[in-house]
């Protein structure tokens, strides 16, 4: 049964969508758990899509002048080949490489992710699953290699790390950042290509799911086309300042806080299911 969202409910969501978009704590999993716990019923994969366009917007904003200068230089070095040892040129392309795993993967499942992937079992099993993933890498991470030490290697690595985002409690900047503490990266350089890798696929996820959010079809609560504009414009303004916090958070504080955070929120929506409190469906 198609149920339709109310204006509280799409400020709300948008809200939190901007908060956690950019932690890694999974944005899609608190959307769903909020919408949930909170209002009942799911409020779809369609609408977190498209909200994250501006939480995406909030990053080609904040990194405008990084992103501008990658892509002059990433231009630069496909005509000139004395610029291909450039920093910017090769970020370029690590973006580019690493992006294509999780379009190929989000393309092939994409039904997927839009219903049983949204189990609230899975969800909460994955905030704590994950959350344990982060320790680790935070424990055994070297971070002895700054953004300029950056290799074709870690955008694969962190690349093919995104993949594991498509499953709603993992979190995408969890798992691109815990992969670059794996390779060696200092928590700073991780979090940063976090953000420029997250662009490509989150802007691509959200256009490619306009259609289903503005003409939903199943059950859950739907979205008007103002909500949805509105909650974006919420999301993106939040999502900014949350980019801020973070990178001065990530240079002085390790990702423990987060990871402690993920697991008495999984624990918790463990309880809640298993009470009987919340449907997982």
């Amino acid at each position: 049964m198609i149920e339709s969202m109310t204006w509280l409910q799409a400020l709300v969501l948008g809200a939190v969508q901007g908060l956690t978009e950019f932690l890694p704590i999974s944005s899609s999993a608190h959307l769903r758990i909020v919408s949930q716990v909170f209002f009942g019923d799911d409020a779809g994969a369609s609408f977190t899509a498209v909200t994250q366009l501006g939480t995406e917007l909030a990053v080609l904003i904040y990194f405008a002048r990084d992103i501008g200068r990658i892509v002059a230089a990433w231009f630069r070095g496909l005509f000139d080949k004395t610029q291909r040892g450039n920093l910017d040129y090769r970020i370029g392309w690590y973006v580019i490489i690493a992006t294509i795993p999780i379009g190929l993967l989000g393309y092939l499942l994409k039904d997927q992710i839009r219903t049983g992937a949204r189990n609230l079992w899975v969800i909460a099993t994955m905030l704590i699953v994950f959350a344990l993933v982060i320790a680790v890498a935070e424990k055994v991470g070297r971070q002895t290699r700054p953004i300029e030490k950056l290799t074709t290697r870690d955008g694969l690595v962190m690349g093919a790390a995104q993949c594991l985002a498509l499953i709603p409690g993992v979190s995408r900047s969890g798992a691109t950042s815990s992969a670059g503490l794996f390779m060696g990266l200092t928590r700073e350089a991780a979090v940063r290509f976090s953000f420029l890798l997250a662009i490509p696929a989150v802007t691509a996820s959200g256009l490619f799911s306009l259609p289903d959010a503005f003409e939903p079809a199943g059950e859950g609560l739907t979205a008007s086309g103002p909500q949805l504009i509105v909650a974006t414009i919420v999301a993106f303004v939040l999502g900014y300042a949350s980019i801020a916090w973070l990178l001065k958070f990530v240079a002085n504080h390790s990702l423990y806080w987060f990871v402690g955070y993920r697991i008495v929120v999984g624990a918790a929506v463990l309880v809640l299911l298993g009470t009987g409190v919340v449907a997982a469906t």
